[in-house]
């Protein structure tokens, strides 16, 4: 039977792949990493001879190369969120990682990822897109939700857009919040889900009443002191030259509740680039929250 290796990071998307590939018949060679991987990893595999687990660090690439050579994986992909902060901080890298990080011209993921791309390709390792087995689960073009952007959003989205694809150049982030076509908030190590957060609370401090005090609620319509609509868009990009085998945009029901919370009432994602994980779940909580989601 075929091997698949996989580099699982946190959340849902590892588990979300290991179906994916158990469905086509795959044996799944797990690498968890400790600081990231959900437990009930150990769970699944418990549960299925087809699946086997290894634990290993942030860092410990060489243990990484060993292990799927040991189990005979020739290719390999990575699922889940590797926090960029843990990354560039927490990482104890052995000496096969640490030679990679001095030789990088600059620390970004795009960099760093890729460059342990080649080192496993070199190994005989190769390194393939996730979304491989997830075609299902990425964006479809349109109007995804019930309620279509209105006027002002598609404004937002518009000119979001074309922010959030100069700062996706420099591999700063994927996502930008915009309100009256002005940019609230811009991705940076956070996630998307800290910066639509982010760009709530910064939202509210905007929302004065005329005696000075803070207004705790979201209003949808100008206030006298302010000429920014009291809405947010969330625009959501790939990287121009998006190399799917990793940092594929996601969105989940997360994310969608990021919104609410914030106050966001409108998302504007890439069809055909973007994985929306239970895509069934989100466009509920969305229409639910009336929040427009479209792809394109």
């Amino acid at each position: 039977m075929s091997k698949l290796g996989l580099i699982a990071g946190n959340g849902r998307f590892p588990f979300l792949l290991l179906d994916a590939a158990r469905a086509h018949g795959l044996t799944v060679v797990v690498a968890a990493i400790k600081e990231e991987t959900d437990p009930e990893i150990d769970t699944r595999a418990a549960a299925d001879p087809g699946i086997h687990v290894h634990w290993l660090s942030l860092g410990e690439l060489s243990r990484l190369i060993e292990t799927f050579q040991s189990e005979g994986v020739t290719r390999a992909t990575m699922a889940g969120q590797v926090k960029h902060k843990q990354i560039f901080s927490s990482i104890r890298p052995d000496w096969r990682l640490a030679k990679l990080l001095l030789n990088l011209r600059t620390r970004n993921t795009d960099m760093l990822l890729g460059a342990i791309a080649k080192v496993l390709g070199d190994e005989g390792i190769e390194l393939i897109s996730s979304t491989q087995y997830l075609e299902p689960l990425l964006a479809q073009p349109g109007v995804l939700t019930l309620r279509a952007p209105d006027e002002e959003e598609q404004k937002d989205i518009t000119y979001g857009r074309t922010v959030a694809q100069a700062i996706a150049t420099y591999d700063l982030g994927q996502t930008v919040v915009i309100a009256a076509q002005a940019c609230v908030a811009v991705e940076a190590m956070e996630g998307t889900d800290a910066t639509i957060a982010r760009a709530g609370a910064l939202f509210r401090t905007l929302d004065h009443t005329l005696d000075g005090e803070i207004d705790t609620e979201i209003s949808t319509t100008p206030h006298p002191a302010t000429t920014l609509r009291r809405s947010l868009t969330v625009v959501k990009v790939a990287k121009p030259n998006q190399d799917m085998r990793f940092d594929v945009p996601v969105i989940g029901v997360a994310t969608i509740e990021a919104m609410r919370s914030a106050g966001a009432t409108c998302l504007a994602i890439e069809a055909g680039r973007t994985l929306m994980f239970d895509p069934k779940a989100i466009l509920s909580a969305a229409n639910d929250a009336g929040i427009a989601i479209v792809a394109r």
